[in-house]
């Protein structure tokens, strides 16, 4: 594996990045983008999360049938297998996915459903930095969250007037 990173720069440039994120290492960033292509064919979030098999069903037929919604589990299992250490790992080092799994278990009270959401929100972030080709940023989600903020503010002071 290293020996391919060293004869492609342009690829070891782009793993380094997708490493950048708390969780991610090299054997799961080149197990992503291996079982993907490098997103060749991923054109966006939403087929990236159903080709992984994060994309979320519901069954249900009229009143007679209806189950709990879960994840589908029909894309690729050894993306998801990657991803199972890396969440737990983002959990204990990454504050926005600690506050992101500590949510979903107090609502759902299943620690389960909770690691796969961070495996998942990993997965999506690992393919925004590889698209946009660029680092991890910790603060993003705090300027994210005051840019919020602000524009709620700035909005009931304009509804104030």
């Amino acid at each position: 594996m290293d020996a391919l990173l060293a004869e492609h720069k342009d690829l070891q440039g782009r793993m380094k990045k997708i490493m950048t994120i708390p969780g991610i290492g090299k054997i799961t960033a080149a197990s992503v983008i291996a079982e993907t292509h490098g997103f060749a064919q991923i054109r966006n979030k939403r087929q990236l999360v159903s080709y992984a098999g994060y994309d979320v069903i519901n069954q249900q037929s009229g009143t007679s049938i209806k189950t709990k919604p879960r994840i589908s589990k029909r894309g690729n299992r050894h993306i998801r297998g990657a991803m199972h250490m890396p969440a737990l790992s983002a959990i204990n080092h990454n504050q926005t996915q600690k506050d992101a799994f500590v949510r979903i278990v107090s609502k759902s009270g299943i620690k389960m459903k909770g690691v796969v959401a961070v495996q998942r929100k990993l997965l999506v972030l690992m393919y925004t930095l590889w698209k946009n080709d660029t680092e991890f940023d910790p603060s993003f989600e705090q300027n994210k969250k005051g840019r919020h903020n602000t524009t709620l503010h700035e909005l009931d002071q304009v509804r104030s007037l």
